[in-house]
């Protein structure tokens, strides 16, 4: 018997396997559960469920296989099928194989060991897979007040958790595996609709504020929402409280300890917990070795944790008996026919950007301060002011540094230079750069290099990108940190010319030539590797392009 001790790092699939079946004792007992659960739900991983079962059928048929030895393989059968049923439901040839050793054991005698084996209980979950189907409307002038006008705040709170939980309860561990190997949620309807829910309910708060045509009506409005998800305190300080709660910064570290100190009941900002399990799966390998033979149980332990914590919000229901009526009256305000635009064009002809209000004692709000690249791309002039080009110019020749300076020396090389090309057309020979000629360019090299070419490119230079707000429903990457672009609404920034994706913070770090492509980047391509950032150390064995990736940076704003 292999000591569980030892499995901390690494360990073979057999050696895996035999633990699990060891794990319990002639009658059945389970004397440690957390090896074995782990194993059976992340054992997808690395190993398909049928070549387990496989694995399993032939260790019970083996000569040297003890009377002893197959009941706990069969309790360990039992064990599986009662903690995940699901995937013998969903998985026919798993099943059958099942059901083959169980004929098998009939056949041999072994009545008893057959006995625990039973797949034909296993309920139906064909209702977990089947997405809600939107019920169209007659109109898209829906009487939105309806809901808004007869139900308390709590009540509207509970409705639209009930909702949410509904979906959320139909995503199964195949689900999330499924979005962590695309890296996004294509071929994946139950996850999807889930996200698409998530957001309409964003839609339908902005919509049901810009139907009133008065600011304090407005005003009303978001007071009504803000008691929807109170908290306590007035509804301003509650305000704040709610957006630093579902605030990016420090890694969504307000979040993350409100969700931990959460007893009974509680609900996840699934955005949060899918960018924990991408970067966990893009920094770890699988396999703590290159013939692929031994599963990285660092890995494996800290998806689990993940996974787990996911998979108990589905266990604890809300305490709440829900209107069938009000659900569907609400399933079908949610379902909107505006698009991101329109909305955005009727939040503009309620409170033009231009106006100043009138009779108002209290000063308008200042407008937002464009950033140096918004400049850039929006009003920038042959004779634009120097300075303004100079400070863009080292923004981005630091961001080349960053991301092609590939072993850290503070100069590029003939080698990294090659690199840097792909990305910038205009770039002139290496030689013409390295105005010293010693071999390398410096960072005063290239930013002498780029202010001359900006005054001959009348600064319309390849870099430079027409960016717009843009909301996502669907995950997407930004090109720059390679990290997911999530929130409520208008998360990231797209170029208009050529479809680039990008946060906020990331867009005057962006380091891609502009050109006008066929299609949009976003969803379709993966996050490359060595950009990605992450919020928990790498271990000392991590390939070199993520160790020198700056992993003690928060992840990527969702």
């Amino acid at each position: 018997t292999m000591d569980t001790g030892n499995l901390e790092q690494s360990a073979t699939v057999d050696d895996l396997v035999d633990v699990c079946i060891q794990a319990f004792d002639d009658t059945g007992t389970l004397k440690d559960s957390s090896m074995v659960r782990m194993f059976l739900m992340m054992h997808p991983w690395y190993l398909p469920s049928t070549d387990l079962a496989k694995k399993l059928v032939q260790k019970s048929q083996d000569e040297s296989c003890t009377v002893d030895l197959r009941t706990k393989i069969c309790h360990l059968v039992k064990y599986w099928i009662a903690e995940f049923p699901v995937e013998f439901n969903l998985n026919p040839r798993l099943a059958e194989q099942i059901k083959d050793l169980r004929e098998l054991l009939n056949t041999e005698g072994n009545e008893r060991q057959s006995q625990l084996i039973d797949v034909e209980s296993v309920p139906s979950y064909k209702w977990k897979r089947q997405v809600t189907q939107r019920v169209p409307s007659v109109s898209k002038k829906r009487k939105m007040s309806l809901l808004f006008d007869h139900l308390d705040a709590s009540e509207l709170a509970e409705h639209l958790t009930y909702l949410e939980y509904k979906s959320f309860s139909k995503i199964l561990f195949q689900d999330y595996h499924s979005f962590v190997m695309h890296g996004c949620t294509v071929d994946n309807p139950i996850l999807e609709r889930f996200i698409t829910l998530f957001n309409s309910v964003s839609q339908w708060i902005q919509l049901m504020v810009l139907s009133k045509p008065t600011a304090p009506q407005r005003a009303a409005v978001i007071s009504h929402f803000i008691r929807v998800a109170q908290v306590g305190q007035t509804h301003s300080l509650t305000f704040n409280i709610l957006v630093e709660l579902v605030t990016s910064c420090g890694n969504y570290s307000q979040y993350r300890r409100r969700f931990t100190e959460c007893s009974g009941f509680r609900f996840p900002i699934l955005g949060v917990h899918l960018k924990d399990l991408i970067a966990v799966h893009v920094a770890l390998p699988d396999w703590a070795n290159s013939e692929k033979t031994c599963v990285n149980l660092t890995k494996t332990q800290q998806l689990y944790s993940i996974l787990q914590e996911l998979a108990l919000v589905q266990t604890t229901p809300p305490n709440l008996e829900a209107n069938t009526d009000l659900l569907n009256l609400l399933t079908v305000s949610l379902d909107q026919y505006h698009t991101e635009e329109e909305i955005y064009q009727m939040s503009l002809q309620r409170e033009p950007r231009s106006s100043k209000p009138l009779n108002s004692n209290t000063a308008p709000s200042p407008a937002p301060t464009s950033s140096v690249i918004d400049e850039w791309a929006t009003s920038v002039k042959p004779k634009a002011d120097p300075a303004i080009i100079n400070k863009h110019i080292e923004k981005m020749v630091d961001s080349v540094f960053k991301n092609f300076d590939t072993d850290g020396d503070g100069y590029i090389s003939r080698e990294e230079f090659e690199i840097i090309r792909n990305n910038f057309p205009y770039l002139s020979k290496f030689g013409e750069l390295d105005t010293n000629q010693d071999g390398k360019i410096s960072r005063e090299e290239m930013i002498e290099y780029f202010m001359k070419a900006s005054s001959l490119l009348n600064c319309k230079m390849g870099f430079i990108h027409t960016f717009s707000e843009t909301t996502y429903v669907k995950p997407t990457f930004c090109e720059h940190c390679a990290g997911f672009i999530w929130g409520f609404y208008k998360q990231g920034y797209k170029c208009k010319a050529c479809g680039v994706n990008c946060h906020k913070a990331c867009r005057s770090q962006l380091a891609v030539e502009c050109r006008k492509r066929t299609k949009s980047i976003s969803h379709e391509t993966p996050p490359s590797l060595q950009a990605r950032s992450y919020s928990f150390p790498l271990p000392s064995n991590a390939p070199a392009n993520l160790q020198s990736s700056g992993s003690s940076h928060d992840m990527a704003k969702i």
